[in-house]
């Protein structure tokens, strides 16, 4: 009988079965990880050493799947303050190792220590003078033996049924990787600003932004003094573009006292306190509202609208006087729907 026509047979495997392997394997990989922390010694410092100092770039090299944690490793550093690039091993030998500079340093992912195409790149940067660092299972491979600093991650069980396919070894690479470069970040001071200025897009992104590049500008906000009265706060504080939701109120001195929002009007007009709409405004604001500085991040407001289930955050400047206003409809995405239905 041909191979084509052999029966496939299915083997039962219950919901329970598949919950309980994987389970298994993350624990198995986990176990790695946990391992691997509590092995790291000094040659690790000799590798985050040569990061560190390194006046270039970190080249970064892997095949098959370690090139793909290469990747996600080169990403992590550039994002962290140390400028990495990716090379293809087997590109690297038909002309790319031409981006490979003396004052840069190569970073190579093997867990066996002898992958052809990797090995091939050795003499050649030893040749250009170009330190490399290795992940790999033991100092004794051909990697290993040629790499100025090994970060020795041992001979793993890979966690698939066979042990055959990458697993334990690249979730234990990833993790190395990732401790390189935060611990090598560290020494470098890099800073929240830092990183902000890394990823000006997306959710984080938006995150990172200044408050002062979020909010609604003082020219946009309602704003009044807490001597006029409602009705006169309420017809003549209009503004063009989206309305807000509240009013911050100021004394004499332009400082922020109080805030008015349409909330507080509700309930004027449901419990019957038609009268009081002829009366200061202050008698009826919220005094001392919560705000936030013009200089923090926007992270730190979207921390305060959902902590303290808010609408409307004032933005003042180091004397207290308003700047402008975050409401919370503008940050949809930044803040989950379910903060939002609670605050509105």
């Amino acid at each position: 009988m041909s191979q084509a026509a052999i029966p496939h047979t299915v083997i039962p495997f219950s919901r329970f079965e598949q919950l309980r392997h994987a389970r298994s394997i993350l624990l198995q990989e986990a176990d790695a990880v946990r391992n691997i922390a509590a092995s790291l010694d000094t040659d690790f410092c000799a590798a985050v050493e040569l990061i560190w100092r390194c006046e270039g770039s970190v080249i970064v090299t892997g095949m098959g799947k370690a090139g793909l944690i290469g990747r996600k490793i080169a990403a992590t550093l550039s994002s962290t303050g140390t400028r990495a690039h990716c090379l293809h091993p087997a590109e690297a030998v038909h002309g790319d190792i031409g981006c490979v500079h003396a004052d840069d340093v190569v970073l190579a992912l093997s867990n066996s220590g002898e992958t052809e195409e990797v090995s091939r790149l050795l003499p050649i940067l030893e040749r250009l003078g170009v330190p490399v660092v290795a992940i790999t299972a033991d100092a004794d491979s051909t990697l290993g033996a040629a790499a100025d600093a090994v970060i020795k991650i041992g001979r793993l069980t890979e966690a698939d049924t066979n042990g055959l396919a990458p697993s334990t070894s690249t979730t234990v690479m990833l993790a190395v990787g990732d401790a390189l470069a935060l611990v090598v970040s560290q020494l470098q001071g890099f800073t929240s600003e830092d990183f902000a200025g890394f990823h000006p897009g997306g959710s984080l992104g938006q995150k990172l932004r200044a408050v002062a590049d979020a909010m609604r500008p003082v020219d946009e906000v309602r704003i009044a003094n807490q001597d006029s009265t409602v009705r006169d706060v309420l017809t003549g504080s209009s503004k063009p573009g989206r309305r807000t939701g509240a009013v911050m109120l100021i004394d004499t001195d332009g400082t922020l006292v109080g805030l008015f929002t349409d909330s507080d009007l509700t309930r004027l007009l449901e419990q019957r306190r038609d009268n009081q709409l002829d009366q200061p405004i202050a008698e009826v604001m919220t005094p001392n509202p919560i705000t936030i500085n013009v200089n923090k991040r926007l992270s730190d407001a979207v921390d305060v609208l959902s902590d303290r289930k808010l609408s409307e955050l004032p933005v003042v400047d180091d004397a207290g006087r308003p700047v402008g206003l975050i409401d919370i409809t503008d940050l949809i995405g930044l803040i989950d729907h379910d903060q939002i239905r609670e605050a509105a």
